[in-house]
């Protein structure tokens, strides 16, 4: 949970200091993402949806694994663009998260991107 909040705060130093320093991002395409990169790949992502949100509604435990079900969504801004209301979006996802000690080892991403992505396209300027 206290790395869905510092998602919501969009605090990339604190998703980084709860990382084991052998972290990796899993998105839902399964593209693996390891420290060091993943740290920019916040950075980078909080500038494509800046107010970008997870919601947890339900958390399972077993283990040192955690799935945390619910909703992501924010507004998609194209590079050099302006945050416009027609290009929020969200959907419903599930994380993983596998715990080890009190650093998080992976975070595994279960989401239908394809509401950001018709935005993306949306906004291309090979779309106008």
């Amino acid at each position: 949970m206290k790395f869905a909040e510092k998602i919501n705060a969009h605090d990339v130093d604190g998703l980084i200091e709860l990382m084991a320093p052998d972290h990796s991002f899993i998105d839902s395409l399964g593209t693996r993402t390891p420290r060091p990169a993943i740290e920019e790949g916040w950075r980078k992502y909080f500038e494509m949806v800046p107010d970008y949100w997870v919601r947890v509604d339900e958390v399972f435990r077993t283990g040192d694994t955690r799935i945390l079900v619910g909703w992501a969504g924010g507004t998609y801004v194209p590079e050099g663009g302006k945050r416009r209301p027609k290009n929020r979006w969200e959907s419903p996802a599930v994380w993983i998260a596998r715990i080890r000690g009190d650093e998080l080892a992976e975070w595994r991403v279960y989401s239908d991107n394809e509401p950001i992505r018709q935005r993306i396209r949306e906004t291309a300027p090979w779309a106008h």
